[in-house]
């Protein structure tokens, strides 16, 4: 059972903000301000805007974390406030937690290699390592909040987040935890990172219209929007939640996931793995495809992924598929990588509960190959029962979850 969300994103942190801007169809793209970037090919990005840590972080452990750490501990913060959970009621030994993380601390290597190359190796912060690596964001997490139980980093690129959900919901249905928090965090518009995406051709260039440029779907789109931030699920058995009188927003039903085992970076063409993780997830659920009343795609206004993302969806969906709502939050947000399949699920969760769909923007002139119902541009109102979002990342890396409305949700 899914009881606490939070986020830190492009379109700001709590949940009412960032759930009624993605209804009002606005975009967090802007012109890149973090450092100088007229050599690159793509000038733009979804950064995070008026993001003030030392409000949650004492400014001398803020020194010691790289910028995904710091959005993973917020993030975090709000998931726990939003649960309600009392911390002193806890049992920490039966309290886990798994945050993704497709690159990690990459704004700190690049800093830091910079120390060393200029200045030598007597110059490179003893907090290099711990700052940098994957796995700290579970691990300055659960020292936070003191859970004692299963912590660890699931590294899977634009799949992680979502594979760190799956994670927690089966250590809780196999009854070695009671509670987790599940989900990601990144914080990659660094120059490395951006010129690297750049040389790959992999990003919109489309820098004279930022809040255009995430394009899903559309005939003119050119590539992704490159986003940030974290979203965390505060995840509980329902025998937990029951017995402290949680609110629950909705139940995480079903995963699938598979591997494409085709390329680095391209999905199969006929979007085989993407179709199988569908399915897998819905059997997992138990969950009938004409029962399903959303589909949040990775939807990542690359070229080829969202024609295999559409194609896989056909295969699984029948003729029923041009009837289904599907949407891509990334249109607004950008591409958060590895903490996108976490944000998006906690979307997908919001139009469990209310009973609303955002829309896909910048959707004007859809690509012939990609015809199904985006929910172009205006959000709608609709009763979703049950609803798949997907999550695909570089490797073949395939992730879907089935997420169920409950009765009594807020």
């Amino acid at each position: 059972m899914v009881t606490g969300m939070g986020l830190v994103t492009p379109l700001g942190e709590t949940l009412d903000d960032v759930w009624n801007a993605l209804l009002a169809g606005k975009s967090g793209a802007c012109a890149i301000t973090r450092f100088p970037v007229e050599d690159y090919p793509t000038r733009i990005a979804a950064e995070v805007k008026d993001f003030h840590p030392e409000e949650f972080i004492e400014k001398k452990e803020l020194r010691r974390m790289d910028l995904s750490e710091q959005y993973a501990i917020v993030a975090s913060q709000h998931a726990i406030d939003d649960s309600g959970l009392d911390l002193d009621k806890v049992d920490k030994d039966r309290a886990g937690i798994v945050i993704g993380s497709g690159i990690g601390g990459i704004s700190t290597f690049e800093r830091q290699h910079k120390n060393l190359l200029k200045s030598g190796p007597g110059r490179v912060s003893p907090f290099f390592i711990p700052m940098m690596i994957s796995n700290m964001c579970a691990g300055l997490v659960g020292m936070r909040f003191g859970f004692r139980g299963p912590n660890y980093a699931t590294v899977s690129a634009c799949a992680s987040s979502s594979h760190a959900i799956v994670n927690c919901v089966r250590m809780i249905q196999r009854g070695e935890i009671d509670i987790a928090l599940a989900g990601g965090s990144e914080a990659t518009i660094t120059p490395a990172s951006l010129a690297g995406f750049c040389s790959a051709r992999a990003m919109t260039t489309r820098n004279d219209e930022p809040e255009k440029a995430s394009r899903p779907f559309d005939k003119g789109r050119d590539g992704f929007l490159m986003g940030e931030g974290s979203g965390m699920l505060v995840l509980e058995s329902l025998e937990s939640a029951k017995k402290r009188g949680a609110k629950i927003y909705a139940e995480l039903l079903g995963a699938g996931m598979t591997c494409d085992a085709y390329h680095m970076t391209a999905p199969l063409p006929d979007g085989s793995g993407a179709r199988r993780a569908m399915s897998l997830a819905l059997k997992d659920s138990g969950v009938n495809p004409d029962d399903v009343g959303l589909i949040n795609t990775h939807g990542t206004a690359t070229g080829l992924g969202d024609i295999a993302e559409t194609k896989a969806i056909k295969e699984v969906f029948g003729d029923r598929a041009y009837s289904i709502p599907v949407n891509s939050t990334k249109s607004m947000i950008g591409h958060l990588l590895g903490s996108a399949g976490a944000v998006e699920a906690i979307a997908t969760i919001k139009s469990v509960t209310d009973s609303k769909i955002h829309p896909t923007i910048n959707l004007s002139d859809a690509d012939p190959d990609c015809d199904l119902d985006y929910v172009p541009n205006f959000a709608r109102d609709a009763e979703v029962n049950y609803a798949l979002t997907n999550s695909f990342g570089f490797g073949g890396h395939n992730v879907s979850l089935v997420i169920a409305k409950v009765n009594g949700s807020p």
